[in-house]
């Protein structure tokens, strides 16, 4: 199982190191082998920072090197022209082979102050894909819905991009079967839950006549050098809520811990999974990416 990091970009009001921490987290990731970065979308978090994917992945590919890289974008939320032409920057800046990861998106109030209906996600999301996907293809694209025409952008992708279709209802996953080249699994599944969506997305790919080129799941992760540091914040942070997850949906301890815990993911079928730190100080999430190494290098000697 490959084993990849969503570098997490939010960090406390008023705190200065933030932008330093995602870099040494970066570097962090590098060094342990880790084989995939990325950084996630969303928008309107104030009064909480949130650094922007695009400038900060263009940072953080400083500090990686061929293996692959990635960006999630909220798709319904970009303008088509705008979100390409992101992308053949980025893929231009970026060593290695370039992954485009995508997503519905929530929160009405994140969708108004980006002036998006939050009922036309969906359409806007389709449409959005395949714009966007013609246009790194080179092609001259017009959109009635996102109300341009003629466009082109450049530079594109010379060595493609891959693109990983967030879903979580069956319409949903029917639809990452159809647009994408994988789905990408969300992070509040539990192994029960992931198994039966898993099933889903198989049985839409049959119908589809399509081959996923890999199987992720993104998982909320924790690692401490030792499992009563882990559980000290893990347990914390479920108990008040975090982020509506059940416990079974996350992951936190020493490495064997949770290489022990994401292993079931490998059981069922999935072939990467990309750790998302939960939310602890500054330097126990740089310290948490240093250890999901030793996870990584357990769960490819298993």
């Amino acid at each position: 199982m490959r084993v990849g990091i969503s570098l997490g970009t939010a960090y406390p009001a008023g705190d200065r190191n933030g932008a330093a921490s995602v870099v040494r987290q970066a570097r962090a990731a590098r060094d342990g082998g880790l084989d995939i970065l990325s950084v996630g979308d969303h928008h309107a978090t104030g009064p909480m920072p949130y650094l922007q994917n695009t400038p900060m992945l263009g940072r953080v590919l400083a500090e990686w090197d061929e293996r692959p890289s990635g960006c999630l974008f909220l798709v319904p939320l970009w303008h088509p022209v705008l979100m390409a032409e992101q992308i053949g920057t980025l893929a231009d800046i970026a060593p290695g082979p370039f992954v485009v990861q995508t997503g519905l998106g929530g929160g009405s109030s994140q969708f108004r102050a980006m002036g998006v209906a939050l009922s036309n996600r969906g359409r806007r999301l389709e449409e959005g894909i395949r714009l966007v996907r013609a246009l790194l293809d080179g092609e001259t694209v017009s959109s009635t819905m996102f109300g341009f025409a003629d466009a082109r952008v450049a530079p594109v992708p010379s060595r493609g991009t891959e693109w990983w279709v967030g879903a979580d209802s069956p319409r949903a996953i029917e639809r990452s079967a159809r647009l994408g080249d994988c789905w990408y699994a969300n992070a509040d599944l539990t192994p029960a839950s992931a198994r039966d969506k898993l099933a889903r997305y198989r049985e839409a790919c049959d119908r589809h006549g399509r081959e996923p080129v890999r199987l992720p799941i993104r998982k909320d992760v924790f690692v401490a050098d030792t499992a009563a540091e882990a559980r000290a914040v893990g347990d914390r942070l479920i108990e008040a809520g975090y982020r509506g997850f059940e416990r079974d949906a996350v992951a936190y301890g020493d490495p064997e811990d949770v290489a022990e815990q994401l292993a079931e993911y490998a059981e069922i079928g999935f072939t990467d999974v990309i750790i998302r730190t939960m939310t602890a100080p500054l330097e126990a999430a740089v310290r948490s990416v240093e250890l999901t190494g030793e996870v990584r290098a357990r769960l490819q000697s298993a």
